[in-house]
């Protein structure tokens, strides 16, 4: 299979590392015009650059701005008024007991994880639907349907997000358009080492710690491993192409077989 994204505008939101930075170094590997968005304006260059020794002949764009508020989603979109293909990736975690979870905690993992897309998604759609062609992935996470007991603040913003996707595809109906949800499992990103590490603090190396934490927090993984964030962004780069236009309104896993049911 052939993947060709050149002369194509790319948004992928929350890219400054993990899963967001992997897959905006796929797009622009594949001749995309890649924006990458974050908050931090150092960490925003830093991953730029990488991108930009990955990838030495791509154009490649950093809009710093906090997609979580309806100013930083209208600094985007003013800075890059139009996009083909949307990857909302900016998102949030964290473990805490659910009946300590606060009401202002609860209201900021739903800004960060849902609103955030919805914004985009609701500024950026219109164009796509007018021109007849467009891609929209929501990351989300096998939290989704099968939540933690120490993340469900988390795990019930990424059920959210699979609704708002499935409810956007069908908004798009015959346009062109696509919207899906990736379902990425335990991802080895910097947020995950520290949150694993923070677990399993006996560990001699992140690489024992993260199989124990395979072993004892996700024992059906099939993979036995952590996923890598490369491997997510495989997933998302497929959805988003041209070779992918039949497929709206799912939810696509790419969870190492952590979820044993046969459907999301």
């Amino acid at each position: 299979m052939h993947i060709d994204f050149t002369g194509r505008t790319v948004l992928v939101t929350g890219s400054t590392m993990g899963i967001g930075l992997a897959t905006a170094t796929a797009f622009a590997r594949t001749g995309a015009r890649t924006v990458l968005n974050g908050r931090d304006e150092e960490r925003l260059k830093a991953a730029a650059d990488s991108v930009r020794a990955a990838a030495p002949d791509a154009e490649v764009l950093a809009v710093a701005a906090d997609v979580a508020t309806a100013e930083g989603a209208d600094v985007v979109f003013e800075a890059v008024p139009e996009v083909d293909v949307l990857v909302n990736n900016a998102g949030i975690f964290a473990s805490a007991p659910v009946l300590e979870i606060e009401d202002a905690e609860w209201r900021r993992f739903f800004e960060v994880n849902v609103l955030s897309g919805v914004r985009l998604a609701r500024l950026y759609m219109p164009g796509m639907m007018a021109r007849r062609h467009g891609r929209v992935v929501f990351v989300s996470s096998e939290t989704a349907i099968d939540t933690p007991l120490d993340m469900v603040h988390y795990g019930t913003t990424k059920t959210a997000q699979l609704s708002v996707a499935l409810g956007l595809a069908k908004a798009a109906a015959g346009t062109g358009v696509t919207v899906n949800s990736v379902l990425p499992g335990p991802t080895h990103t910097e947020g995950s080492e520290k949150y694993i590490a923070a677990l399993i603090p006996e560990a001699e190396s992140f690489d024992a710690a993260q199989r124990e934490f395979i072993a004892r927090f996700r024992p059906t993984s099939l993979l036995r491993r952590m996923i890598e964030p490369e491997e997510v962004a495989n997933l998302i780069l497929y959805t988003s192409s041209d070779l992918a236009s039949a497929t709206t309104g799912a939810a696509l896993k790419v969870e190492g077989g952590t979820v044993t049911s046969l459907v999301p």
